[in-house]
């Protein structure tokens, strides 16, 4: 007899972040105690750490994977996609927090097959809402948004269900099919862009990315790139790929 195939698949990466991933964690035992629906965790953990935090998590369908060497952002949720049979691959931040979660929503808009991608309205810990739904970007408008400091939204944040061009990587949902058709993340980004680059194969794909302003998550955000000189250099390059590549390419080991 075999078990049946989970409807969500939530997969969280830690790089020494175990505080935050249990934290997360509860709020997802919390979601998910409500919910009588199959589902699945995977916690990738990129950088050896202490795995106490894991220990009063043992109800719940938990799988560690862990690696020898750290990976970037897309190799470690395609390595957990690999490992997931779930209906609906969910993609987390760490330093995310689920006070509720409407799954049964979130399940109907990714019924839609003309749906890819959704992802729900990020709000950040002092109160105030991120632009994480964004036009893709160009050279001009980063030379607004840099040199200008012109940094209005490009979408409203109370405006329902929205068709955009792309959705910030700290909270996504896609089917299986369109992850596994639109091959992953392109794990040549390492870190930064890759969300930016798997929305624009979605729409390659002729799919809408939605962004549901109905549905908040609560992210605390790091802004590594502003203060880490090795983040800023991933951030720079990712941007320069994305500029300049504009050809549909498969993720290695895809």
């Amino acid at each position: 007899m075999t078990s049946a195939r989970p409807d969500f698949c939530f997969s969280i990466v830690s790089h020494k972040q175990g505080a935050l991933v249990r934290d997360l964690l509860a709020d997802l035992r919390h979601i998910m105690a409500n919910h009588a629906a199959p589902y699945e965790i995977i916690v990738t953990l990129n950088l050896p750490e202490d795995e106490a935090f894991l220990h009063e998590f043992t109800t719940l369908p938990l799988r560690v994977l862990r690696n020898a060497i750290a990976k970037g952002f897309g190799a470690n949720h395609n390595a957990a996609f690999r490992e997931s049979t779930a209906a609906l691959f969910a993609v987390v931040n760490p330093d995310v927090r689920l006070q509720s979660l409407d799954l049964e929503l979130i399940r109907s808009m990714l019924s839609d097959r003309a749906v890819g991608l959704w992802a729900p309205k990020v709000v950040a810990s002092s109160g105030t809402v991120e632009d994480s739904a964004r036009r893709f970007p160009t050279f001009a408008r980063l030379c607004r948004r840099v040199i200008l400091r012109q940094r209005s939204p490009d979408y409203t944040s109370d405006a329902g269900v929205v068709a955009v061009d792309w959705v910030a990587g700290m909270f996504m949902v896609l089917p299986h099919h369109v992850y596994f058709d639109v091959d992953g993340f392109d794990e040549r980004y390492f870190m930064y862009l890759e969300d930016a680059d798997i929305c624009r194969r979605v729409h390659a794909q002729r799919l809408r990315v939605v962004y549901d302003t109905r549905v908040s998550v609560t992210h605390d955000a790091r802004r590594a790139s502003r203060r880490d000189l090795q983040h800023l250099t991933w951030h720079v390059s990712s941007m320069i790929r994305f500029l300049t590549s504009r050809r549909m390419r498969p993720s290695p080991g895809n």
